[in-house]
């Protein structure tokens, strides 16, 4: 029999949890007290005598990044980088790869905003095709549809796991295990799934991965990781490098790092860098299965109080959904719920606009109201959540 979720330790860890309802983990989640305090730390000891040298006083501890990433998500420490943002991330990735006229780029009808306006931008460059799998009825990637659409003209798979404006989780490893038997990279946006799920990269057959510390890892902002997979490291030379990245060997000539690091820049946020480290070795305390098993139960618990509410319609699409909600009313817009909820001191965002404009194109949708839960959430804060939703949107 599994323990019982310490939810007393998850809320004491969590400093914000008696002043408000926080249920904008999608958008950026709550730091605990020991990364909080790791941050800070290490900014106070910058201020004491220097960011050179503080670095210099951290270096064990800020290559524990590597190792804590790595377990995470059961890869090599040298297929790991660390960057400023999971945008960045996935965007030196996604530059690294060239393409040639006719070849494909196949993504999918929820793919994120910014990733579909860099597809574009290559794919004109290039005279290259952006080509959208269809959905299946479930609203996720059609898996058959993909395998069907495999041919010697497909250069790579590109695809968001959990996309931002809703709560579907695309099934990742159905996508790996086609793309692999194809031999074609597979890139995938985990930036709303880590921390939330386990991700194993082996299991999942992606060949470079990127993270947002912001969010479900509840790192600070600015923070990010870029995963890629040894085999494809050689296949790849960054858009952009520096003399960290790359060894500068003659007046002519450099050579670039070996391992993923070569898609780092020398000047870095090293306190976040620290924190994240610290942020990741806290969600492996708590183990990302138990993580996953408390977000899912709460979001079911979410879906389940909307749906007896009048009025209001849920939107979330695909079979596995996670702990990201997403709603409509017929009385009030999506930027009307968010404030008033706001003056009840609870946070959630919104989802519109480009972000997931291919999807919602599809779907009929202009914007929804996105609140998503994480393990230090509870019953009671649902409860109230969709109480105060019922007289919000009566009145």
């Amino acid at each position: 029999m599994k323990p019982e979720f310490d939810i007393e330790r998850a809320r004491k860890e969590t400093l914000a949890c008696g002043n408000l309802i926080h249920f904008n983990n999608a958008g950026s989640s709550l730091m605990p007290v020991l990364v909080s305090e790791a941050l800070h730390t290490y900014l106070r000891r910058e201020e004491e005598i220097g960011g050179y040298e503080t670095a210099e006083l951290y270096e064990e501890s800020l290559d524990q990044i590597y190792q804590s990433a790595a377990t995470l998500l059961n890869c090599k420490p040298h297929e790991i980088a660390y960057v400023e943002n999971a945008t960045r991330a996935w965007d030196l990735a996604f530059y690294s790869f060239t393409f040639r006229p006719g070849e494909k780029i196949l993504t999918t009808l929820s793919e994120y905003g910014s990733n579909v306006v860099a597809y574009i931008q290559q794919a004109r460059r290039y005279g290259a095709d952006v080509v959208f799998v269809p959905n299946d009825p479930s609203g996720q990637i059609d898996i058959d549809a993909l395998s069907g659409m495999i041919d010697d003209r497909v250069k790579l798979i590109s695809m968001t796991h959990i996309p931002t404006g809703g709560g579907l989780v695309n099934p990742a490893k159905e996508v790996g295990k086609i793309a692999g038997q194809a031999g074609i990279p597979f890139l995938l946006d985990a930036c709303q799934s880590v921390g939330q799920i386990p991700i194993d990269v082996d299991e999942i057959g992606c060949d470079a991965l990127c993270i947002t510390g912001r969010k479900y890892l509840r790192g600070p902002r600015g923070t990010g990781l870029l995963y890629i997979r040894d085999t494809l490291l050689d296949r790849l030379e960054p858009p952009i490098l520096d003399q960290h990245a790359a060894e500068l060997i003659s007046p002519t000539a450099y050579r670039m790092r070996p391992d993923a690091r070569r898609f780092e820049n020398w000047e870095q946020y090293v306190a976040g860098k620290y924190a994240l480290a610290k942020a990741i070795d806290y969600a492996l305390s708590w183990g990302l299965d138990s993580i996953q098993q408390r977000i899912y139960g709460l979001a079911d618990r979410l879906r389940k109080k909307l749906s007896e509410i009048d009025g209001i319609t849920l939107t979330d699409e695909g079979i596995e959904k996670c702990g990201i909600v997403t709603f409509i009313s017929n009385r009030l817009s999506p930027p009307d719920i968010k404030a008033a909820l706001s003056r009840k001191r609870i946070n959630v965002s919104t989802s519109k606009g480009s972000g997931s404009l291919v999807s919602f194109r599809e779907r009929g949708l202009e914007e929804v109201v996105r609140a998503s839960v994480h393990y230090f959430n509870t019953d009671e804060e649902i409860d109230y959540f969709a109480e105060m939703l019922d007289r919000l949107t009566k009145r």
